[in-house]
């Protein structure tokens, strides 16, 4: 059976995360995000790994801003979705849904989850069993929709339910524990939820990231890949909506946290 590649998790700005996807046969190494150069530089040079990619998962500024002062950066070969390459860094491989890549010798598949912006991507690793989303979904919840519908948001996150449960979800930013504290109140007698409670302030005490984290425990735990929960539908009093209107309620809820 082929190992994973190796992954690295980086804090970065007040609470982003990178990361850094390593082959230790190829030696080849990939970037997804660019937040802060300095916390990524250290954990480039500690490891000794040298970059041959950079994903951009979007435009928004704390996921490409650091591109220029990330050693190896120049060299290496950045990879970024073709409809939002007019408010991207250069791009040397412009992609959509569906083109076929290779990343640290292993076949990745990319998926357009727009939404918190038009043209975001996530980047999937099946081999590996790693999921790249970024803004789209988070730990226990969704990114804001900045440019997207709720709709549009809805089809993303059907998208990424799809994925084997095993597979890690990889998001963008640490913000498990308001999720959390929000998915509580529209799903208070989850018990999955009550116990993901508990190890996330236990992880958080010890100032340890609470990403990635197991599309399993995503699936039974995260609000908006669960809008046909009887549960969250009585809780919000939409127990005959449709799926649709019970994530635009959820969305506009968490907004107001």
């Amino acid at each position: 059976m082929t190992m994973p590649l190796e992954l690295k998790t980086i804090p970065c700005l007040q609470d982003n995360y990178a990361y850094l996807i390593h082959n230790s046969q190829t030696k080849e190494t990939a970037l997804i995000d660019a937040p802060e150069a300095a916390p990524i530089n250290a954990v480039l040079a500690e490891n000794d790994w040298h970059l041959t990619d950079v994903f951009l998962t979007h435009h928004h500024w704390d996921h490409v801003d650091a591109l220029g002062d990330i050693n190896g950066a120049s060299n290496a070969r950045i990879i970024g979705a073709k409809a939002d390459a007019h408010r991207l860094p250069d791009l040397d491989l412009a992609v959509s849904e569906g083109d076929p890549l290779t990343l640290c010798g292993e076949k990745a598949q990319i998926f357009d989850v727009s939404g918190h912006t038009i043209g975001h991507l996530a980047l999937y690793l099946p081999q590996s069993a790693y999921v790249f989303t970024a803004d789209s979904l988070m730990a226990m919840g969704c990114g804001r929709l900045f440019e997207g519908s709720p709709e549009m948001m809805l089809k993303s996150m059907e998208k990424l339910k799809k994925l084997p449960p095993e597979t890690l979800v990889c998001s963008g930013h640490e913000y498990t524990t308001t999720n959390l504290n929000w998915a509580l109140t529209v799903e208070p007698s989850n018990a999955n939820l009550v116990n993901r409670a508990a190890e996330t302030k236990a992880l958080r005490a010890e100032n340890k990231p609470s990403v990635p984290s197991l599309l399993s425990e995503e699936l039974a735990t995260n609000p908006f890949l669960r809008c046909g929960s009887p549960d969250i539908r009585k809780t919000l009093g939409m127990e005959n909506a449709d799926d649709l209107a019970v994530f635009t309620e959820l969305r506009e809820r968490r907004n107001n946290v």
